[in-house]
């Protein structure tokens, strides 16, 4: 048997505070004067000197504010990769993703483009990353995604939604801090840290499970159901243990897979743009068929916290849209198999997965 032999994130600072070091993590990285570091961040901060009178800017570095209305898109990738090239007079030292996942997703993607060849698109799938990425730094200002510490970049290309798995693409660096998700709104905390806590659902009733994905993925659900569910947590405990359970929810998926939510998530995605932390709460809400106990303790936690999903919005589709979401939700195959074992596709059939979308 052949194991897979996967990259970790090399470094990671973890502290209240430690944003502040960044000039100093960063200086032995800058390989010349004209080589700058680019700064990705979510324009949620653009006239926010809190955040952004921090960053160390110096010789021709920049801040690029990127818009996370939408979820990110390899075209969305080119063009940042060639407005790059086009106003930096040497190979960057390094990009650096500030912001939740979509950002720092953006980040890994942008400082893979820049050593590979072609359009971004090309890249979407497992092991096709041929050179390896210029340094690039990720620092979480929402937890739970994962994608600090993931092998992966999602994007949405003009077919499909599906990552750049590869081992070039984790963080060289990570920076924890976690006062810089004081002010995330308490919707996005939800569905961002349901993000995390879906991920630990699917990987650890996953039929890839072995000991790694376990370890990792038994402490970020009781992390969760700590921040979630518990009442015993001071403001900045439950920042600092969600920030923890995004990166361990994180690590479980490194030796397994997410499963059905993700896959039928990615697929509203793609159709309606519904962002991914919402959409995988929406599918999320229909699977006790597949996740009876997981399902369960999702809605104690969405009446704790009052939160009340959008309903109806496949009412409108389209025998052609449900077919698009279908294939694209079919074709995530690894996931399929995780979740129902080899036999999956008599289980899951076009017709059963219409009339799950039908119901949200």
């Amino acid at each position: 048997m052949s194991y897979k032999n996967f990259p970790m994130v090399p470094r990671v600072i973890f502290g209240r505070g430690s944003f502040n070091q960044l000039s100093e993590i960063l200086a032995p990285k800058r390989s010349g004067i004209n080589a700058p570091f680019i700064y990705l961040v979510d324009d949620v901060f653009k006239g926010n000197p809190w955040l952004t009178s921090r960053i160390p800017l110096a010789y021709e570095d920049r801040i690029i504010f990127v818009s996370t209305e939408k979820e990110p898109t390899t075209t969305q990738v080119d063009a940042l990769v060639e407005d790059i090239i086009l106003t930096t007079k040497a190979l960057p030292s390094g990009i650096l993703g500030i912001g939740g996942g979509s950002v720092l997703d953006l980040a890994k993607a942008v400082s893979i483009m820049l050593t590979n060849e072609g359009e971004a698109k090309d890249y979407q799938g497992w092991d096709l990353v041929k050179n390896p990425a210029i340094y690039h730094v990720g620092i979480p200002t929402i937890s739970g995604t994962g994608a600090e510490v993931s092998r992966t970049t999602v994007l949405i290309g003009p077919e499909k939604k599906l990552g750049m798995n590869s081992d070039f693409t984790p963080f060289d660096q990570v920076i924890l801090d976690s006062e810089l998700t004081k002010d995330v709104p308490t919707e996005q905390w939800f569905y961002t840290g349901m993000d995390c806590y879906i991920h630990c659902v699917e990987s650890l009733t996953g039929t890839y499970l072995n000991t790694f994905s376990e370890t990792y993925g038994n402490m970020a659900l009781e992390l969760c159901k700590e921040v979630f569910l518990d009442n015993n947590l001071s403001q900045i405990e439950s920042q600092e243990k969600l920030m923890m359970a995004s990166w361990h929810g994180g690590m479980s998926i490194a030796y397994s897979q997410v499963g059905v939510a993700h896959a039928m998530s990615y697929a509203l995605a793609f159709l309606l743009g519904v962002k991914h932390g919402i959409g995988n709460c929406i599918v999320f809400d229909h699977l006790e068929e597949f996740y009876p106990e997981g399902v369960k303790v999702f809605k104690a936690m969405k009446q704790k916290h009052n939160i009340v999903l959008p309903q109806g919005i496949c009412a409108d589709l389209t025998d052609a849209d449900f077919d698009k979401m279908i294939t694209i939700t079919l074709n995530l195959e690894p996931l399929w198999e995780n979740a129902l074992g080899k036999s999956w596709k008599s289980i899951i059939t076009p017709q059963k997965l219409k009339e799950l979308y039908q119901k949200m």
